[in-house]
């Protein structure tokens, strides 16, 4: 029988205590899931000290800068996985660091009986080898056990279907039904610039009035940080157009409309439950805090509804993948079509395809 008994990594933590920058930034010797959890928590948001020439302060700052070294998105579902993880160990009185192999696959397989996505069970085992590897710990995932175990969860399941693709016919249909009212604004604003820009959810949830930049040719929009190129800012054009389907007037109207003034562009609206005494009805209110990239994934699915589509087959990405579709069809270079997109290859850039026809523009036809 397997057991969670594990090796003498006193050595280990020795060396990672005693070459720490500073004990609050220390891995905890204990490898208690509480204490583990905080000293994650504390690394991951740690911001470094104050630069004084010594020696100290500059492991500080190198600290603190590795643990920007993934994107924002990212360090926050890792430490989302981490608390998940450390409370899993805390529950059943085993050590969160160092963790055992046997554990951490026994882990994995109870989160998977919650049905999570299979790059969900991924980054769950990602956030696991990120901790030991900032505890200076040999990793426990880097064993057949662990890694069978992930390939067993992903083959038992189905692959998860792609999002209809919000090409520009469908992205005309979904505008249609759209009112002139503050809500329709602001959605008719959030599918054009996700459409102009090929952005994610997460990318349009995180645009902050100070990332756009008006020029004589549109908006320039600066993405802090890309899934494609995450070391340095990426800018995004958002060309003026010629007709209705024009981003920079649609978010131009929404940021006059909420009155927007510094902070999220796309924020939460909030309707007013019932009417006033006198039969009136309140006017809705801009919220401060942004959507989040699930909210825009809804409304996505909402404004397809709403236009007659089945919601279920469009989602977070469809705008994404409705932009470079329309951009083939139209004969864009695939050059072109990657640096819309971001993508750091051509083989990610397929994925975002949506083909029509197969037999339409078969390369062979009038060779045959």
């Amino acid at each position: 029988m397997v057991t969670s008994t594990l090796p003498n990594f006193e050595p280990f933590l020795g060396r990672s205590l005693a070459t720490a920058p500073s004990s609050n930034l220390a891995a905890p010797a204990s490898g208690k899931a509480t204490a583990v959890q905080a000293w994650f928590d504390e690394l991951a948001a740690a911001s470094g000290p104050a630069q004084d020439g010594s020696l100290q302060a500059a492991r500080e700052s190198a600290r603190a800068n590795q643990s920007r070294a993934k994107a924002r998105n990212t360090r926050a579902a890792y430490r989302s996985a981490v608390r998940k993880w450390c409370a899993w160990c805390d529950k059943r009185g085993l050590p969160a660091l160092p963790g055992a192999s046997c554990d951490v696959a026994a882990f994995i397989s109870d989160e998977s009986e919650g049905r999570l996505a299979a790059t969900t069970i991924r980054l769950r085992v990602a956030a696991i080898r990120y901790l030991h590897r900032a505890a200076g710990l040999p990793s426990p995932t880097a064993t057949a056990e662990v890694s069978e175990t992930v390939a067993g969860i992903v083959n038992s399941r189905a692959a998860p279907r792609k999002k209809r693709a919000a090409t520009l016919t469908v992205l005309r249909e979904l505008l249609v039904p759209i009112p002139d009212d503050l809500r329709g604004h602001r959605d008719r604003a959030l599918l054009l610039v996700g459409f102009a820009g090929a952005l994610r959810r997460s990318e349009l949830a995180a645009i902050r009035l100070a990332d756009l930049q008006r020029t004589d040719r549109g908006y320039e929009l600066t993405l802090p940080r890309s899934k494609g190129s995450q070391a340095k800012p990426v800018l995004v054009p958002l060309p003026y157009g010629k007709t209705e389907l024009c981003p920079v007037h649609a978010l131009m109207r929404w940021i006059a409309a909420a009155g927007v003034t510094d902070g999220p562009v796309f924020r939460r609206i909030w309707l007013p439950p019932s009417p006033e005494a006198d039969g009136s009805h309140p006017t809705s209110a801009v919220g401060a805090e942004a959507l989040t990239p699930r909210s825009i994934a809804r409304i996505i699915q909402s404004r397809a509804a709403g236009a007659g589509f089945i919601p279920g087959d469009f989602g977070g990405h469809s705008l994404k993948r409705g932009a470079l579709t329309t951009g083939m069809q139209r004969g864009a270079h695939p050059a072109q079509l990657k640096r819309l997109g971001r993508h750091k290859g051509f083989g990610v850039l397929g994925e975002y395809l949506e083909h029509g026809d197969l037999f339409d523009g078969h390369p062979l036809t009038e060779a045959l």
